[in-house]
């Protein structure tokens, strides 16, 4: 009857994952979110220009998309699940949703990123930054409530 008294969710619905350390201390999960994000971003976006201007020339600017995103997932799924979100347990599924997100938009990066560059004619580094914004921005929501999201009766600390 747990779900039946009002204010008090019911312990199989789902709850949006708490906050992390880091979270707690700035005391805003969005800001941290932001903060958090904007470093996995420039991380990401700096594999990216390294191995656009590495291998750009002769592999071309997919491959550098490809390389930077797989240097870079690892470190925005640890710095998401253990910053941002404090959850526990469930670390193969949590890894394979903040993959599923990433995917999701690591395809619309290509897909942008072809149009941009090959379609439009647009510098790659130029195009790649203003994608990631956008990229960024739906990568949040699919965090929040598919990768790191709970049940009420799941631990999470």
């Amino acid at each position: 009857m747990h779900g039946l008294t009002p204010g008090v969710p019911d312990e199989d619905s789902p709850a949006a994952p708490p906050t992390g350390p880091l979270a707690r201390l700035i005391g805003n999960q969005a800001i941290v979110f932001l903060l958090v994000g904007g470093f996995n971003t420039a991380l990401g976006t700096a594999w990216f220009i390294a191995f656009q201007l590495a291998i750009g020339d002769t592999w071309g600017y997919h491959a550098a998309i490809v390389l930077g995103y797989a240097c870079n997932v690892v470190t925005a799924f640890c710095t998401n699940r253990y910053l941002v979100f404090r959850v526990r347990g469930h670390l193969l599924r949590d890894f394979w949703r903040f993959v599923v997100v990433n995917l999701g938009a690591f395809a619309v990066n290509l897909v942008l990123m072809t149009i941009a560059v090959s379609g439009l004619g647009f510098p790659p580094i130029p195009s790649q930054l203003v994608i990631t914004l956008f990229t960024a921005v739906v990568s949040f929501f699919g965090y929040r409530d598919f990768s790191f999201r709970r049940h009420k009766r799941e631990p999470t600390v």
